[in-house]
C-alpha cells in the first residue's frame, strides 16, 4: 500500500505528479487556508504533509496525528511549525530556502522605492482625477542614491536586498545575531548594533525569520529611535512589527513612512494604516511568481518524495 500525502492548498501540478509516483496524494479541495478541525481531519493516515505558512503545526497536532512522520513546509519561513515537538516527536521538517530568494529580495526593494518615491500615492493621486500637471515642487520624494539601508536580519535575502541597494547608491549596513564578514564583505554592508542600526539607518528593511527574539521586535519604543525622515520595509513576517504602534508611530510622524508585504494578524490589516498616505501595502507578494512558486511546491515535493524512498530530504530543519 502507498503511503499517503496531504498537500493542504492547490500547488503547481508539477509537484502534485511528483508526489504521485510514490505516494497516494489527497489534495484539499478548498484552496484556502484550513481551519485547525479540517486539518486534523484531512490528515487522517497521511505520513507526510505539505503544509502552508497558515498551518498551524504543534504539539496538539502532532499528538494526534502520530501517523505524520513528515512535515514539508512551502515556506522559507517555519514559525508555523513546533519545532522542538517535532524535534522530540522524531517527525522530519523541511522547508524551501533559497529558491525565493532574489524574488523576495527583488519585492523588498520594491516597496523601498515604491516609498521612497510615492508610487502608489501618486498612482492613487491620478486615479481619483486630481493631477493637473507637474511641478517643481509637486510630489517630491527621497533619492535613495547616498542614503542608508539597514537590514535587519542578514541571511540569504537580507543580503540578496544588500546587493540590490547597492545597485541604486545606497550604501548598507545590517544587523543580525552576529556578524557574518565574508556575506557583508561581498555587498559592502557594515555590521552594527541594533541600536546603531536604528539611529543611522534612512529605510530599515525587516529581513529576518520570527521567532521568540524578532516577534514584537519593532514596538513604538524601538521605532522612536528611528531616523523622523526614515522609512520602515517589512516583506518577512509580519509579527515582527507592531502595527498599532506602527500605525501610531506614522500618524505621530515619528517616522516618513512605512512598506508592508506581511501583517501581524494577517490577512487582516489595521485600518489605520489603510487610511495613511504615507503606507504602501502588498498582499503578500514576496515569492509570488509563477517560477518560484512551482520552485517551492516541487522543492517541498522533493523534500517529502527524497523521506518516503528512505533518503535525507534535501532541506530538512530537524
Amino acid at each position: 500500500m502507498m503511503d499517503k500525502v496531504l498537500v493542504t492548498r492547490r500547488v503547481f501540478q508539477r509537484a502534485l505528479d511528483l508526489l504521485a509516483t510514490r505516494a497516494e496524494v489527497l489534495a484539499s479541495p478548498h484552496d484556502r487556508d484550513l481551519r485547525a478541525e479540517e486539518l486534523l481531519e484531512m490528515s487522517a493516515g497521511c505520513r507526510a504533509l505539505m503544509t502552508m505558512p497558515a498551518d498551524r503545526i504543534d504539539r496538539a497536532f502532532l499528538t494526534a496525528r502520530p501517523e505524520v512522520a513528515m512535515v514539508a513546509n512551502d515556506a522559507v519561513g517555519y514559525d508555523n511549525i513546533d519545532l522542538a515537538a517535532a524535534r522530540e516527536l522524531g517527525v522530519v521538517v523541511t522547508n524551501t530556502p533559497g529558491v525565493l530568494t532574489e524574488a523576495t529580495a527583488d519585492l523588498t526593494i520594491s516597496l523601498v522605492l515604491a516609498v521612497m518615491r510615492r508610487l502608489v500615492e501618486g498612482d492613487r493621486f491620478l486615479r481619483a482625477g486630481l493631477f493637473k500637471g507637474t511641478a517643481p515642487m509637486f510630489m517630491l520624494g527621497t533619492d535613495p542614491r547616498g542614503k542608508t539601508l539597514g537590514v535587519f536580519g542578514f541571511g540569504r535575502i537580507g543580503q540578496a536586498v544588500a546587493r540590490r541597494a547597492g545597485a541604486f547608491g545606497m550604501n548598507v549596513i545590517y544587523h543580525d545575531v552576529e556578524p557574518l564578514a565574508e556575506a557583508a564583505r561581498e555587498v559592502e554592508a557594515e555590521y552594527v548594533s541594533f541600536e546603531e542600526l536604528l539611529a543611522r539607518s534612512d529605510v530599515v528593511s525587516i529581513n529576518a525569520l520570527l521567532n521568540d527574539q524578532t516577534r514584537g521586535a519593532f514596538n513604538y519604543q524601538v521605532l522612536r529611535r528611528m531616523k523622523p525622515t526614515a522609512f520602515l520595509v517589512n516583506a518577512a513576517r509580519g509579527p515582527i512589527v507592531v502595527e498599532a504602534d506602527l500605525a501610531r508611530a506614522l500618524e505621530e510622524k515619528v517616522i516618513a513612512g512605512a512598506a508592508l508585504d506581511v501583517y501581524e494578524f494577517e490577512p487582516a490589516v489595521n485600518p489605520r494604516l489603510i487610511g495613511l498616505e504615507n503606507v504602501v501595502l502588498s498582499p503578500h507578494l514576496g515569492s509570488a511568481t509563477r517560477e518560484v512558486r512551482e520552485a517551492m511546491a516541487l522543492l517541498a515535493a522533493r523534500n517529502i518524495v527524497a523521506f518516503l524512498e528512505g533518503g535525507e530530504p534535501p532541506t530538512r530543519l530537524v
